[in-house]
Order: C-alpha cells, then structure tokens, then sequence
C-alpha cells in the first residue's frame, strides 16, 4: 500500500501547518511570560495595610491581624523634592477641605478674662481703741456696718484710774505758784488718755471730778467689728472697733500662671460687677502677687479703685478684662488650628512648594506665647513657609497611613 507521506502535496500541506503551529506556540510565550512578569512586579511592589492600624504592612490582601479588617493597597507616591512628604490628590485635598495660611510676622493681642471679688483696702482699715482703762458704761456705736466719724463719741468709760489723775490735777493747782511743774506733770498724764484741753480746762475750772469720761474716734469709716459690749473692762489701748475707710477699695482677681505673661504692674484693667449690671468700672494694676497658690494655681492681681460714691461693697464679685498687645515685629506667628500636640512636640505640616501635586511635610516647632488664636513661634519655621491651618489631622491621618513621618511617629 502506497504511504500519504509519499504524495508531495499532503507532505508539504503537513510542513506548513506545522510551521504554523511552532509560530504559534513561540508567539504565545513571548507574549505571556513579560504579562506574568509584570504582575508578579507589581504585586511584588504593592504593599498592604490597614485604615485603623497603619502600622500593618502585608505584601499581599488578606484581613488584619488586629482588628479583622481587609487590608487596603498603600498609596505609595513619593515627592521628587522630599520623600518624606505626604501626597495628596486634588480630590482628596477637597473632601477633606484642607486649607493653608502662608506664615508672617505681625501684631498679635489677647484678651485676658479674670474673676475675683471686691475687697477692703488693708492700709485704710484702722482699729478705735480704749485710751482711759476702765469700765463701758455705754457704747453709742452698737453694729457692724455702722458709719463713724472722726471725733464722734462711741463710748463712755467709768474709770476709777481717771478719777486719782483728776484729782491730783485738782489738787496741784493748789501748788500752781510754788510748783507749776507739777500742774503740768497732772495735765500731761490726762493729755495720755487722749483728754481734750478743754475738757482738762473744764476739770480746772470746776473743781469737780467726773466718774465717766466720753470716748472719741480717732478716725472715720465703717465698722467692720465691734469687739466689746456694755459691762466689759477694758485697758489702756484694748481694741474696741475695727473700721475701714472705704472711699478706696481693692479688687483682687486670680490669674492663672499660664496668663501672668501677660499681665503686668501699670496696666489698665475694666470690670464689672453683678449687683450694678451695664456699670463699668476700671482700675490699673498695682500690685502682683510673686508667689502661686498651690491649690489654684493662680497668682493674686490687685486693682486700686476709687471708691467715693460707695457703689463697691467688699464681697462683691468682679468680673474683668485685660486687654494686652503683643509686638511680634521680629517673631512669626501661626494660627492655633495649625499646631498638633503629642505632650513632648508641638507638630504642623508645611505645603511642599517643589511638588507638582498636593504634598505636606512635618515639622516640628518650638512655640513661644499664646496669643488669642495665634502663636509666637520660635523656631522650625520661616517667613513665607504655607502651613495646614485646616483640615490638619486629616493630613497627619494620611502620613501614618503612608508610613511617613506623622505626629505620633516621628521617625
């Protein structure tokens, strides 16, 4: 039987589909070994990580060891001027309606809040005491709050010493001629007990002594205590009121130590009171406290107010203002939105000029004073630098996520 492959047709009918079919195999593989390459390239290149825990790194999907979640691929775009920058796309930069304030040097000012209370001036509050040692026969000053005046009577005293010292003036004039010494000497021991001339005049003329003497205030204001009643016995010099002269107050307020910066002797203070609502009050700064509480934390202010019309009562509560101007000439400032605090840094983020897309750095600055939404800062930036003063954690957020330099990880 004669053979197919003899016939030269179906012979090289056999020879081309064979050709073919090897053509066919090589193209195949050329073309499906670069595509498997570049896959595993890529998936090789593509990292993996968790939106709530970014310090997750995986190279291939798969779930989060710590919180079950699947993995998402790392956006891992890299600034050409800083790798350490983070890139955002427009979108994203939207959504999260980042915005930036481009940082200068300015005036800055604070107002200061401050709370205290109304308060007796010490150095006008003076003590009426008892010059003639003796019994109170009658208190013609009887309460607290009661308004004195300087000469006005306030006691009567029964005292057996002034009568021997009546007396003896008596009986030394009997010696005037001889030895007026002595007259003077008797005078002088009753001028001792805050005796008037006249009422010594009057025991010369008369001849007679008294058994109660009347006692005058030495000065004028408000009782404040009244330390005898009738029937007590008193010395020479015991207190038998306290009064104050309230024609002048102070006002102490508490500063908290983080304000005293701010707050200096001289300055002007306005401030309010509850029972006098719509009334404004001002004072200026006369004294502040060198010391802190160590329970409040706050250092004691004190204003010196006039006081003659009396609208100002000890124990009244004060609420008042401070308003201080900060020259920050040579210093920068950035507005508080802009800072992030960890406890041991103080962290902003700084748009990448360089880049052709979105991208932020962070820095770390050192801060000086607050200054009402503003701060001075000292250092880690410069005139010109535009900082992310919105929009500032979604920023940071972003950063851990990349693995870059973020707020809580620094390196």
């Amino acid at each position: 039987m004669k053979s197919i492959f003899s016939n030269p047709y179906i012979k090289g009918t056999l020879l081309i589909l064979a050709g073919l079919f090897l053509g066919w195999l090589l193209f195949h593989k050329t073309h499906s070994e670069p595509s498997k390459s570049v896959t595993e390239t890529h998936e090789k290149h593509t990292v993996w990580t968790c939106s709530m825990h970014p310090q997750i790194r995986r190279d291939a999907p798969g779930k989060c060891p710590i919180c079950a979640m699947d993995l998402i691929p790392l956006d891992q775009q890299v600034s050409k001027a800083n790798p350490d920058a983070i890139q955002m796309d427009e979108a994203a930069v939207k959504i999260a309606n980042i915005q930036t304030t481009v940082v200068s040097r300015q005036k800055t000012a604070k107002e200061i809040r401050l709370y205290g209370k109304v308060q007796s001036d010490e150095r006008l509050i003076q003590t009426l005491p008892a010059h003639i040692p003796g019994r109170i026969e009658r208190l013609l000053v009887n309460f607290t709050g009661e308004t004195v005046a300087k000469g006005q009577v306030i006691a009567q005293v029964y005292s057996p010493e002034l009568l021997t010292a009546q007396q003896e003036l008596i009986e030394s004039l009997k010696f005037k001629d001889s030895n007026p010494a002595i007259v003077e000497a008797a005078r002088g021991k009753l001028r001792l007990w805050k005796l008037s001339d006249s009422q010594i005049v009057s025991i010369e003329k008369g001849g007679k002594v008294n058994g109660e003497f009347e006692v005058r205030a030495v000065a004028g204001g408000t009782v404040l205590n009244r330390k005898v009643n009738v029937g007590d016995y008193v010395g020479l010099g015991q207190p038998l009121y306290e009064i104050v002269d309230l024609s002048r107050v102070w006002v102490m307020f508490d500063a908290y130590e983080s304000d005293l910066a701010w707050i200096h002797k001289g300055a002007q203070v306005t401030f309010n009171v509850q029972s006098l609502p719509g009334k404004q009050f001002s004072g200026t700064i006369s004294f502040v406290d060198p010391a802190i509480n160590a329970q409040t934390r706050t250092a004691r202010v004190r204003l010196d107010v006039p006081n003659s019309a009396g609208h100002l009562k000890p124990e009244m509560f004060a609420t008042g203002t401070i308003r201080s101007v900060l020259d920050t000439k040579n210093e920068l400032a950035v507005p508080k939105s802009a800072v992030l605090w960890t406890g041991k840094r103080s962290v902003v983020y700084v748009k990448d000029q360089a880049a052709t897309t979105p991208a932020f750095v962070r820095r770390e600055v050192t801060l000086g004073s607050e200054s009402g939404d503003w701060y001075v800062v000292k250092q880690g930036l410069s005139e010109g630098d535009e900082v992310v003063t919105n929009g500032t954690f979604a920023v940071d957020a972003a950063a851990q996520l990349a693995g870059k330099p973020s707020m809580m990880e620094p390196k």
